[in-house]
């Protein structure tokens, strides 16, 4: 878009407060990762912000940064530009973690969203190779993970129109994300109003 996309403004708020909303019904612990020219981010006080341990190696260093903040065995890890985050769904993926490497969805045969993902902190040494190496596809650092994908039909239990996934790249995008958030506050359509999932030690 030209300009921080974590700041674009939908339905009164900030994208990146969107998802921050939905992950404090999961997470005692919030860190934002953010590259290090990135400009400075209104946080709200909830979260905490660390910055890349190195610079132009895109997501995946990301992942490695954020996991190595984290005292957290198992931590979510999701886009800031992602606003409709199922909470149900993520919850099903941390429970499916305890024997993996990731949790990572995957809504096609060569499609994987490894940025709406779980991933353990076993996973460090890995990631920390790949880099050294500059091998910088998380695709790929997924091939040498014991990794658990969690199929399209199995998101759709959670979230039949698979908005956990839609991620705001353009204009027509933002005016998109507005129109489905003008459907979700109607009353038949409310999603997670009701939930009652206790917080745990899963940061972002």
């Amino acid at each position: 878009m030209g300009r921080c996309k974590a700041m674009e403004i939908l339905h009164g708020k900030s994208l990146i407060e969107h998802v921050i909303e939905r992950l404090k019904l999961l997470s005692k612990r919030i860190l934002i990762v953010t590259s290090q020219n990135q400009p400075n981010l209104k946080i709200p006080c909830e979260a905490e912000v660390v910055v890349d341990l190195y610079s132009g190696k895109g997501s995946l260093v990301g992942i490695y940064t954020g996991l190595l903040a984290s005292k957290s065995p198992y931590n979510i890890v999701v886009a800031c530009d992602m606003p409709f985050l199922n909470v149900e769904l993520l919850h099903y993926m941390l429970e499916l973690s305890q024997n993996f490497d990731a949790v990572i969805p995957r809504l096609e045969k060569e499609k994987i969203e490894p940025l709406h993902a779980v991933y353990c902190r076993s996973c460090l040494n890995t990631i920390r190779t790949e880099l050294e190496h500059n091998r910088l596809k998380i695709s790929q650092t997924s091939d040498n993970l014991s990794v658990r994908y969690v199929e399209r039909t199995e998101c759709q239990r959670f979230d039949p129109q698979l908005l956990s996934f839609f991620n705001i790249n353009s204009q027509s995008d933002l005016k998109r994300a507005t129109a489905i958030t003008v459907d979700e506050q109607k009353p038949e359509k409310q999603h997670n109003s009701n939930i009652n999932i206790q917080p745990v030690n899963y940061p972002l």
